[in-house]
């Protein structure tokens, strides 16, 4: 028996974690706890395991440098965390969502389905510009889910809408958690953020479609805003010809920057044009000249400075100016300054924000110290070689061990956090993936995929909550039409994320299916045979390539100017010999 426990210690120790955390035990002593329990179990029955333990007592000396190496306190990437969330964090206080909310929904309200339109389109920019679950979720519910029922939404598609659109931000960099997963991968956050845009953008586009397709089957549960919503009026034409106009410019700038600055021009002539767009813009509105529409105005004036901040975060990192924390210290920088611009950055804001910011980051810190305690165990239990030998027989070869580790997740996911996930699952799924040649960056953009369903799961997805706390639970009057409205049960919720958990699980299909999304991050495919080498031309060596002589024998050597009797010449002019003295002769020679 004991040598039976011994040679299975690895499943054993995995399966105890899985208990603990079931029972309800913080997931970060958890796994310290665990770790600590096995390694003196292993201690003790390792002359029992045949050599499949390898642990001693002096290997807990390892511990200190696991903390203060590179993997957890000195660790640069992990400095990306606390910046995106403080930037997140300032960006929902400063009330873009709000602007966002309200703009893009005058923008889309004369058609059905247009509020849940907006929703998605404001949650992929939220999600460019925080990266945080949480913050997008709640403005969102608070601004829009009260409008939405105001103006007869089903509110199963309201809220599942709503905590759907606030998920992206799990996978549209800056994501906190493709930066946690590209450390565990050890991969570049930056490889990471560019193979997950395209899936995160056709994401959004699936999103639209099955609104799309809901306005169509069931036009009742989306209807348009009536027209006295529409405060802005119309104007769309006036916003295309702004846009027409700006596009325009843009490509005039190009063609001018692009004998100076070559593969820039582009990003520098669209810098101007939005930039001359943005500044018509407030000058008509400010001197009510009224060149623009009011719809034209607000659009522009509201839509630009969040792009203009996804540009210095995301833009910054593509382009290899910055690294991921410099973008993320730009990006909270930038923050500030759209707060303060709008009014709204004050003192408080800032100490909520940096509250937040250091709960979140000590709580990924703590995981993370969790984990490296859990690693060292389970790694001296061999339990990263059965876990490679259990994935790697998985019939199918990489698809099949691909959906099987995605299937292992998706569980996983209706129990654990993302953070959770990523700390302790994705350590032991890399080593395999990597031993079948998986691309570790489409690896991880797909476990981010899958791992955004562990805020939509019923009954624990935390996206769920955050919209069940700010939703109403009891009936209220509308402050604007007087009505009283019905309240939202958790049933509607729930019911309401079962069609995007299902859509999600779709795209990571498509992602198995169609790698090259995610494969983008690598650019062009070289030729080898399109590559010359050409060496330089040496005195006194025939050219590679020439072919040997016809008879066989060596080829004649170069003469050489070289007079190997004299020191090397490195450039210098050599001095002049002395001339030798002239022979008489009409002497005999001289032999002395």
């Amino acid at each position: 028996m004991i040598e039976f426990i011994a040679q299975n210690m690895a499943p054993i120790m995995f399966a105890s974690l899985v208990i603990f955390l079931l029972i309800g035990y913080p997931v970060a002593f958890s796994l310290a706890a665990n770790g600590l329990m096995f390694f003196f179990i292993g201690v003790l029955l390792s002359p029992y395991s045949g050599g499949s333990i390898n642990l001693a007592w002096p290997l807990l000396h390892a511990l200190p440098d696991n903390f203060y190496g590179s993997r957890v306190m000195s660790n640069d990437t992990l400095l990306a965390i606390p910046f995106f969330t403080f930037m997140g964090i300032v960006l929902e206080r400063s009330g873009m969502a709000e602007d966002l909310l309200d703009t893009i929904g005058q923008l889309f309200g004369p058609i059905r389905g247009g509020l849940a339109y907006a929703v998605i389109f404001v949650g992929a920019l939220l999600a460019a510009t925080t990266g945080v679950v949480a913050a997008s979720v709640i403005a969102m519910g608070l601004i829009s889910l009260p409008i939405m029922l105001r103006y007869g939404y089903d509110r199963r598609v309201a809220s599942g809408v709503i905590a759907a659109s606030g998920t992206l931000a799990q996978i549209i960099p800056p994501s906190l958690v493709l930066i946690v997963l590209a450390d565990q991968l050890g991969r570049s956050v930056g490889d990471m953020y560019a193979g997950a845009l395209i899936p995160g953008l056709v994401l959004t586009g699936l999103y639209t479609l099955y609104i799309l397709i809901m306005s169509i089957v069931r036009p009742n549960s989306m209807p348009a805003l009536p027209l006295a919503a529409r405060t802005l009026g119309h104007g769309v034409l006036s916003l295309l010809a702004a846009l027409l106009v700006a596009i325009a410019v843009s490509y005039a700038a190009y063609r001018y920057l692009a004998p100076a600055h070559g593969d820039n021009a582009d990003i520098l002539g669209a810098s101007v044009g939005v930039i001359l767009i943005y500044i018509v813009a407030i000058a008509d509105k400010g001197l009510n000249i009224n060149m623009m529409s009011r719809l034209a105005q607000q659009v522009i004036i509201v839509l630009i400075p969040p792009l203009a901040l996804i540009f210095l975060v995301l833009g910054t990192i593509f382009l290899g100016i910055a690294t991921p924390t410099e973008g993320g210290a730009m990006g909270a920088v930038g923050a500030l300054a759209m707060a303060a611009m709008k009014g709204r950055l004050s003192l408080d804001v800032i100490k909520q924000a940096l509250a937040s910011t250091t709960r979140l980051s000590s709580f990924v810190l703590f995981i993370l110290i969790g984990a490296r305690v859990f690693s060292l165990t389970f790694y001296g239990v061999n339990g990263h070689v059965w876990v490679e030998h259990l994935l790697t027989s998985l019939p199918g070869g990489e698809v099949g061990f691909l959906i099987g580790v995605n299937i292992l997740v998706f569980v996983l996911a209706f129990f654990l956090d993302f953070f959770e996930l990523a700390f302790i699952i994705v350590p032991l799924l890399a080593p395999a993936a990597d031993k079948l040649g998986i691309d570790l960056i489409w690896f991880g953009v797909l476990l981010g995929v899958n791992m955004q369903t562990s805020f939509m799961h019923p009954p624990f997805g935390f996206a769920l909550f955050y919209l069940r706390s700010v939703a109403a639970r009891v009936p209220y009057l509308d402050r604007l039409t007087g009505k009283q409205i019905a309240p939202v049960t958790t049933g509607q919720i729930y019911w309401g994320a079962v069609p995007f958990v299902c859509i999600q699980v779709i795209m990571i299909g498509l992602t198995i299916a169609f790698p090259q999304m995610v494969m983008r991050y690598k650019g062009a495919a070289v030729d080898p045979g399109t590559i010359e080498i050409k060496l330089p031309d040496m005195p006194g060596l025939a050219p590679l390539g020439t072919p040997p002589p016809a008879d066989g024998g060596a080829s004649p050597a170069a003469p050489s100017s070289n007079d190997l009797s004299q020191p090397p010449n490195f450039g210098e002019t050599p001095p002049a010999k002395p001339a030798a003295p002239a022979t008489d002769l009409s002497q005999p020679p001289n032999f002395n």
